[in-house]
C-alpha cells in the first residue's frame, strides 16, 4: 500500500513539474524583456532540478540527486552572471 502511494505521488509530481517546465520555457522564449527571459530560465532550472529529485525518489538511485546538485550549482552561477551582465553590461570587470 505504501509503495503504491509513493509511486502515484511521484508520478503526479513529475507530470506537474513537466507542465511547469513547459510554461517556464514559453516564458523564456517569448518573454517581452530580457529580465523575463532570465526569470524563465531560473524557473526552468529549478523545475529540472526538482524533476531529477523526483526521478531519484522514484527509482531509488543516487545519481539523480548528484545531477540535481550540479544543475542547481550551475543554474545559480548562470543566474548571477546574467543578472550582472544586465546591470553593468559586462560579466568580468
Amino acid at each position: 500500500m505504501s509503495a503504491i502511494i509513493i509511486f502515484t505521488s511521484v508520478s503526479i509530481a513529475q507530470v506537474i513539474l513537466m507542465i511547469a517546465m513547459a510554461i517556464s520555457s514559453v516564458r523564456m522564449f517569448y518573454g517581452p524583456r530580457a529580465q523575463d527571459r532570465i526569470i524563465g530560465l531560473d524557473a526552468l532550472y529549478v523545475n529540472a532540478m526538482l524533476l531529477l529529485v523526483t526521478f531519484g525518489i522514484g527509482t531509488g538511485r543516487t545519481v539523480y540527486f548528484e545531477a540535481a546538485l550540479v544543475i542547481g550549482l550551475l543554474g545559480f552561477v548562470s543566474s548571477v552572471s546574467l543578472a550582472k551582465f544586465l546591470m553593468r553590461g559586462e560579466v568580468i570587470e
